[in-house]
């Protein structure tokens, strides 16, 4: 397979600082190394361009919304770039970065694709809007104006309209859920299944209900979009929004298996490193374990 490997340094959806250094970091481990003994050959893109902003200017374009003007141009060019890479036949593997460049990945994937599923593991939903928003973060919204609803900017990123129907999203982990977002799941009949639902039911059964959802949309195609803090904390310190209660490693490639084994998903991400925050390396490790297991499976 050849994988386009595209960096994105962006801290400004999250506002905290040390998550844009993700790319790099993995880069120095020898991220293309790992990926590359399965027989994958990897192209790397470098890094989209991010925008050096100053603090003070954070609400300058919308009073509820962080860096937005930054943020969507970031997307922007990540978009071009998912869709460029899809188009000249190679997997687009996107390293971040905060999630609020999940919009960019999942506008180019669904530019290229039109019926496009997303698989968000993640502890949280990330389908607030500029009305929800208790923090004003951007990262906290990719999947709700992929889905259309939100802040016109944002929902008509690259394209105008939706990039993905709200009935092929399907979130896996989520446990950190604010009061409208669930309001929002409850009222639309999103598909979310929870952490707490995972360790109840088993990872196994939970992962079969996944897999009929996805017969039943009947999808050919797959944007997989992965969030390091859907692990517990005590795994991942060096994330910005660790969360307890989390999932295990075994747990998180049973999910990865079980999606990537479907040979469905087109493009990724993996997001929200920060190993400014880190404990001995350990988030780092993680992360990189994570990514040889991925690569380990798809072909």
């Amino acid at each position: 397979m050849v994988v386009n490997m595209i960096g994105v340094p962006l801290f400004l959806g999250s506002d905290r600082k040390g998550v844009e250094l993700g790319p790099n970091d993995l880069r120095a481990h020898d991220i293309e190394k790992i990926i590359e003994k399965y027989n994958h050959t990897v192209y790397d893109l470098g890094n989209i361009y991010v925008k050096n902003v100053n603090e003070s200017q954070k609400f300058a374009f919308h009073k509820k919304m962080k860096y937005v003007n930054e943020i969507v141009d970031v997307a922007n060019n990540l978009a071009q770039a998912v869709y460029c890479s899809l188009k000249g036949g190679a997997f687009p593997f996107v390293v971040g970065g905060d999630h609020s460049l999940g919009l960019g990945s999942v506008a180019g994937a669904g530019k290229y694709f039109h019926e496009l599923g997303v698989v968000w593991v993640d502890a949280h939903g990330d389908i607030n809007t500029h009305e929800t928003t208790l923090t004003g973060n951007v990262h906290g919204m990719p999947l709700s104006a992929a889905m259309g609803f939100g802040f016109d900017k944002l929902v008509d990123l690259y394209y105008e309209g939706p990039k993905v129907k709200m009935e092929n999203v399907f979130i896996i982990g989520a446990r950190d859920l604010d009061v409208d977002e669930l309001k929002f799941i409850e009222k639309t009949n999103l598909n979310v299944w929870t952490t707490d639902y995972i360790k109840k039911n088993g990872v196994e059964n939970t992962l079969l209900e996944v897999i009929q959802k996805l017969k039943e949309r009947n999808l050919r195609s797959l944007h997989l979009s992965f969030d390091i803090d859907v692990l517990d904390k005590a795994l991942v310190p060096g994330t910005g929004t660790p969360v307890d209660k989390g999932l295990t490693v075994e747990e998180s490639k049973a999910i990865l298996k079980c999606i990537i084994g479907t040979n469905l998903v087109k493009s990724m991400d993996i997001v929200e490193l920060n190993s400014t925050l880190d404990v001995d390396g350990l988030t780092l490790k993680t992360t990189l374990d994570l990514i040889d297991y991925c690569f380990s499976i798809l072909k």
